[in-house]
């Protein structure tokens, strides 16, 4: 089969079953949540304006949005485990974009800062009933379709915060925030139209593992594991939905899970490291203009639209332990050499290098959700985000505080060996009896 043929299989067995909407669906609210979040950045000169903020306040509020998208995780899992996940995927936008009008309608610096906190919580209710939700559409695929919500995550990174920049040049900067809103607005309600509700039967939506047992044996799996997007009865019913929090700790304490939270504390510190200096490193260090800096960092984000899909069509054919070094891999490469190149090609040359490691997320994110206890898997799955998030917020911190004493370069070495030494341990991680 050719590579054109393996291409347009995977996207009819995407597609199958009518799951494909509820992808789409679920892909595009992503998009555009992580868009907004990317807007902060470039806004913060507006706000500090606005609101007399200074450099350091200004920082803080991207860290609230951080923090809190870390906090809110935990209850997201448990919350999506009890609701399902169409009412907190609707809800987690809706709550978004609550959150920004109250940024808009801010009168004082403390307002915003409330805001903003909400704006974060509302995002922090979305990663894990997108990532559950996906693992009952595609319990077979569900490696290649991470990589395309994610992809599109992506997309609405490097298309968004440059929108919002002219925006607020040209008019405004409340546009450059307000013009997503309409945009918040219509995901929620095409993720509510799309996804199955509670009340749907299998019998009502197909899966593509439905159609793979009859289309493509190979791949096929048990129709009556697929289940539906929004089941809440049966994964944490009755006394389940009671589970104490040393239960689960206990069930997800296992060696696989624990080195895979590892790697993406590991993917989250160095990514978070990494999007908050790379542009003021391009500016300082490497004498760039302001447009080129923004330019580049959009490119490291755009690879990652062709990045993650790859990667979770790698992690579906040949595990973690194949898939996982050459998407870390690159990353190592990167880091090691951008100390030591000059001029625009060759920074663009690592640029492209160092986004391989985008696909990383996909992998992991792909593994946990496959091997963590159906009966937890929200409240397990937040429970290992949050705190690999809220450990790897502590990245742009510790980087910012080496960069001011003159060791740029000498930090993304460190980060080099940091991601060399995650890439060689991965072939030894331990196995698991659910995907090995």
């Amino acid at each position: 089969m050719s590579r054109l043929d393996s291409i347009r299989t995977e996207i009819g067995a995407l597609w199958a079953g009518g799951a494909g909407k509820s992808l789409l669906a679920i892909a595009l609210a992503w998009g555009l949540l992580n868009g907004t979040r990317m807007i902060y950045p470039v806004l913060l000169p507006y706000f500090s304006e606005t609101f007399d903020l200074t450099l350091a306040t200004a920082g803080l509020l991207v860290t609230i949005i951080w923090l809190c998208y870390a906090i809110g995780q935990v209850p997201g899992g448990i919350l999506a485990d009890r609701h399902g996940e169409r009412t907190i995927l609707t809800a987690s936008v809706s709550f978004v974009c609550v959150g920004l009008v109250a940024v808009l309608l801010s009168p004082s610096a403390v307002v915003l800062f409330a805001a903003t906190g909400l704006v974060g919580l509302g995002l922090s209710q979305y990663p894990i009933a997108r990532m559950t939700a996906l693992s009952d559409l595609y319990p077979d695929r569900i490696g290649s379709a991470l990589g395309v919500t994610m992809a599109s995550g992506d997309v609405g990174q490097t298309l968004l915060p440059p929108i919002a920049s002219v925006l607020a040049v040209s008019v405004a900067w409340q546009l450059g925030l307000a013009f997503v809103l309409p945009l918040l607005a219509v995901s929620a309600a095409v993720i509510w139209l799309t996804l199955p509700g509670s009340d749907a039967s299998d019998d009502e939506t197909d899966t593509p593992a439905d159609v793979a047992e009859t289309g493509d044996a190979s791949r096929g799996t048990d129709a009556d594991d697929a289940g539906t997007a929004d089941r809440p009865v049966e994964r944490d019913g009755g006394a389940d939905s009671s589970e104490s929090v040393r239960s689960v700790l206990g069930k997800i304490a296992r060696p696989t899970l624990l080195f895979t939270g590892f790697v993406m504390f590991a993917f989250i510190f160095v990514w978070q490291t990494f999007s908050a200096f790379y542009p003021t490193y391009l500016i300082n260090e490497k004498e760039f203009s302001e447009t080129v800096a923004g330019v580049l960092f959009g490119l490291f984000f755009a690879i990652g639209v062709f990045v993650k899909p790859v990667a979770g069509v790698a992690y579906d054919r040949i595990g973690i332990r194949g898939s996982l070094p050459l998407a870390l891999s690159g990353a190592v490469v990167g880091f090691a050499l951008l100390p030591f190149v000059e001029g625009l090609w060759p920074i663009v040359g690592v640029t492209v290098v160092t986004s391989t490691m985008l696909g990383s997320g996909a992998i992991t994110q792909s593994y946990l959700t496959e091997t963590i206890p159906e009966e937890i898997q929200g409240t397990g799955l937040g429970a290992i985000r949050s705190s690999a998030a809220a450990l790897g917020a502590t990245g742009p911190v510790l980087f910012g505080w080496v960069a001011e004493r003159g060791y740029f370069d000498e930090g993304y070495l460190v980060m080099a060996g940091f991601v060399g030494v995650v890439t060689v341990l991965t072939p030894f991680m331990p196995t698991d009896s659910r995907t090995d």
